[in-house]
């Protein structure tokens, strides 16, 4: 069955924004006196907000709620926006041209206030058919809980769309839907070999995230 529907991720996919986020959870540890380390990083990416705050609250080892962390998190986040929004090369463009041809729709796990301020500085809110925020489903990433509800909503089946991802948590998520996977890892977090083979294909940029490129996905599931 062709694919109808692209279902783009946001952080690490749309924005180059791991590297904000990593910055703000090292500086949050270290005015706490304690290291937030590259391995920590990875556990915490793709994970929905509550998921995040949860390992960051047991590998610092703190007392603060996760309320909390999430509110000061949220804060140093949108502070370095407001500074320079990171959009990947290609990234919005790439929006753009699957507008063209399937019906497109967002499922990010990242807090609803961080999305709504990514889309409306960057425009793709008036482009997005269906904006789906981690804050609205019970389970996060790796769960396929936000990419169902993003389907349901576009009235599009799984094995009629495609999802876009950087992180390993977002490539098992929209395994875990029936949806054909590509991966597009930011360069500065590559992703391991047994992670990669779950997508059905695999950029480095997102300029390569082409028409064709779907379309050959397309014809190569129904070959």
């Amino acid at each position: 069955m062709p694919i109808e529907a692209i279902v783009f991720d946001m952080d690490g996919v749309l924005v180059d924004s791991e590297v904000y986020w990593d910055k703000s959870r090292v500086d949050f540890a270290r005015d706490r006196g304690k290291d937030w380390t590259d391995d920590f990083q990875r556990l915490a990416m793709g994970r929905s907000t509550v998921g995040w705050a949860q390992v960051m609250q047991d590998k610092l080892a703190l007392d603060e709620s996760i309320d909390d962390i999430i509110a000061e998190m949220k804060a140093r986040v949108i502070a370095h926006y407001e500074e320079r929004m990171p959009t990947r090369p290609g990234a919005l463009a790439s929006v753009a041209r699957m507008n063209e041809h399937f019906r497109v729709g967002l499922a990010s796990g990242s807090p609803t206030d961080i999305i709504k301020a990514v889309l409306s500085i960057t425009g793709l809110d008036q482009i997005f058919e269906v904006m789906i925020y981690g804050d609205e489903v019970a389970r996060g990433k790796p769960a396929p809980d936000i990419y169902l509800e993003a389907l349901a909503q576009l009235g599009v089946a799984p094995a009629n769309s495609l999802g876009i991802e950087d992180s390993a948590n977002g490539l098992r998520s929209l395994k875990a839907a029936g949806m054909a996977a590509v991966a597009a890892p930011s360069p500065e977090y590559p992703l391991p070999d047994d992670i990669l083979a779950l997508a059905d294909a695999h950029i480095t940029s997102m300029e390569d995230f082409t028409v064709e490129l779907v379309r050959s996905i397309d014809e190569k599931s129904r070959s």
